[in-house]
């Protein structure tokens, strides 16, 4: 991880960038169920999702999510910080054995309604499979600062 300082004005839309994969184990799906209490049988029960659609165990959403964010997290930008996440969507199942990795597109910046000083940047993040199958889509709202005039 290094240090990058990049301001408002340096992010260019249309820019892409994609991290490495991530294979899902079945450790992550009993640590992530340990840590939030999410013990529902579509993530534990082997047998019970055998009758279910999927045919096996799916993963958590939070994980899915949380991975699939934190492999995008190579960068300390002390300019810029996440103001949050928008219309984040699931459109497919991630299995133990699937291997994730996140594109990450620039979506779109504008002025920042609250602070004359920053700027807003979507990040629009796609988490895909082995199969390049979008199995997480997200908006990363981020607010950067502006350059000193």
């Amino acid at each position: 991880m290094h240090v990058k300082e990049q301001h408002f004005e340096d992010y260019e839309v249309g820019a892409v960038r994609e991290t490495n994969g991530r294979t899902i184990t079945e450790t992550d799906f009993v640590v992530h169920a340990g840590h939030t209490g999410d013990f529902f049988p579509h993530h534990m029960d082997e047998e019970w999702c055998k009758g279910q659609p999927f045919g096996q165990r799916i993963a958590h959403g939070t994980m899915t999510f949380a991975i699939g964010i934190g492999l995008t997290a190579t960068e300390i930008n002390p300019a810029a910080f996440t103001y949050g996440y928008e219309r984040l969507r699931f459109p497919r199942p991630v299995h133990i054995g699937d291997t994730i990795r996140t594109r990450v597109t620039l979506a779109s910046k504008n002025d920042d309604p609250k602070r004359a000083d920053h700027g807003r940047v979507i990040e629009r993040c796609e988490v895909l499979n082995q199969r390049d199958e979008v199995v997480l889509a997200c908006d990363h709202v981020l607010l950067a600062k502006r350059r000193e005039s």
